[in-house]
């Protein structure tokens, strides 16, 4: 194989891992009911099967991309992906609700390991004149692999191959995550950071714990009937990235190597823009969610139906995202973002309509209109998002601010799966699957003012830089641009 085939090939694998993370949430989300009947789980469980995934690769990410640096990209890419198949083999084996929430929290840290490394590896193999290329490469193989995924899961359940049901959507990832490892074994070759490099151990801790004493009461609370100790969490969590702030400081005070760079708070653009991720991923997860259960549930859809029902959003999402980077972003600048918060708020409404108007006998057909708004809105939204964030920032504070950016990210999807899943199951024990759903998009139209007002705060341009632009097609991961907003689907 020649140098240059061999670049492509490395290429082709770190897709391969993108596309199988991406690939479990969006297979995942359609096989939730199908799971939640079988194992006979809660509510609760449901949430945790669910949002169990991304926080905890919220709660490794940082860590994991650290990890990488120290003892080696190609090594840590490895290790993830072999962790990543383990843990969804032994997914796909789970006999109940809490051993599968257990494995999927295992899944989510293998993840962390393995999805960081990517942007490192290509940066040491590509040249700087060929990067622009390979990381072009992103949007469409992984845009495409969003907008399949819910349609490939609903069809490996209906498939029900040797009874397995919805476990084979686990057992997919085991050629892939084979793939990905012993290719990257054979065919990486080994970088790391060019500094000598700490584990941040405290900040590590103090990240994870932040972050899971906010999203475990938010998860459990309902059912708990909110007792003092959910708020007692939350203000702990409050109080753990306080502590981490405040840590990272110390640290870089002393010379060392803090987990996040503390300057970048001090940018109140960035801190809005974290912001603005965390209304814009929650209120799109936690939407994206209940209008799955909604249809499997309440119109009792089969997860193929449900999975096709779904892919007009996944259409109108590569239109917005295309239009914005091509067209309106580099026109209309920060202003691209607000109009996308607009036409999500008109598409939800005229969703709402139509659901009060034909309740429980809603079709896929009259939902193809709502459907391909609101995927041109939030592609319109999320396509140059980070791009913005990361404009707010000082070229060497870039790298610390994606990775907090990408952590946020993931927190924001555990914390709308949980917040909205919750409205969800409250309204339908009084209301009903047309006022649950309802509720819920009344809460993300809601959501939708306060993301303007906090985009306002943002560079009124993106970041025009190569390192700053490469950094954020990378590191938006799909999980970005488009394949974020798809894998709620």
């Amino acid at each position: 194989m020649t140098p240059s085939r061999r670049k492509w090939a490395i290429l082709a694998l770190v897709l391969v891992a993108e596309c199988m993370d991406l690939l479990d949430g969006t297979i995942v989300n359609v096989a939730a009911p199908t799971i939640h009947n079988d194992l006979h789980s809660g509510t609760t469980g449901l949430q945790w099967i669910i949002s169990g995934y991304a926080l905890a690769f919220a709660m490794v990410l940082i860590t994991g991309g650290r990890l990488g640096d120290i003892y080696g990209r190609r090594r840590l890419f490895v290790i993830g992906a072999l962790g990543f198949v383990a843990a969804s083999v032994a997914c796909g084996f789970s006999s109940s609700p809490g051993m599968l929430i257990a494995c999927r929290l295992v899944q989510g840290s293998a993840a962390a390991l393995l999805v960081p490394q990517g942007l490192g590896i290509i940066r040491s193999v590509f040249g700087a004149e060929e990067q622009g290329s390979a990381f072009a490469l992103f949007g469409p193989v992984i845009g495409l692999s969003a907008m399949l995924g819910p349609i490939i899961g609903g069809s490996l359940i209906a498939a029900n191959l040797f009874g397995s049901g919805w476990r084979l959507v686990f057992f997919v990832n085991l050629p892939l995550g084979l793939i990905a490892a012993i290719g990257a074994a054979l065919l990486m070759p080994e970088s790391r950071s060019t500094r000598r490099l700490r584990l941040d151990l405290v900040g590590s801790a103090l990240a994870a714990l932040g972050m899971g004493l906010l999203v475990y009461p938010l998860t459990e609370g309902q059912s708990h009937h909110w007792p003092a100790w959910t708020y007692l969490m939350f203000a702990a969590s409050a109080t753990s990235f306080a502590a981490l702030v405040g840590w990272n400081r110390r640290v870089h005070r002393a010379g060392g190597d803090p987990l996040v760079e503390p300057s970048i708070f001090g940018h109140r653009a960035y801190v809005a823009g974290l912001s603005g991720v965390v209304v814009f991923f929650a209120g799109l997860m936690g939407t994206m969610l209940v209008m799955t259960l909604y249809l499997q549930f309440g119109e009792h859809f089969t997860p193929l139906h449900a999975g096709l029902t779904l892919a007009p959003f996944a259409l109108g999402s590569a239109i917005g995202a295309t239009l914005a980077a091509a067209l309106l972003a580099p026109r209309l600048g920060r202003r691209v973002l607000q109009i996308g918060a607009v036409v999500v708020a008109g598409a939800v409404f005229w969703l709402r309509h139509v659901v009060a108007s034909h309740g429980l006998d809603l079709t896929s057909v009259e939902m193809i209109g709502p459907e391909l708004g609101l995927g041109i809105g939030l592609g319109m939204g999320v396509s140059p998002l980070f791009d913005f964030i990361l404009a707010s920032v000082a070229d060497h504070e870039v790298g610390s601010a994606s990775g907090v950016l990408n952590a946020t990210q993931q927190l924001a999807g555990a914390i709308g799966v949980a917040g909205i899943g919750t409205i969800f199951f409250t309204a339908l024990s009084h209301g009903g699957y047309v006022v649950a759903l309802n509720r819920c998009l009344l809460v993300e139209i809601a959501l939708m003012p306060v993301l303007i007002a906090l985009v306002q705060l943002l560079p009124k341009h993106a970041h025009d830089s190569e390192a700053g632009a490469a950094v954020g097609l990378a590191e938006q991961r799909p999980n970005e641009g488009l394949s974020e907003i798809t894998q709620a689907a």
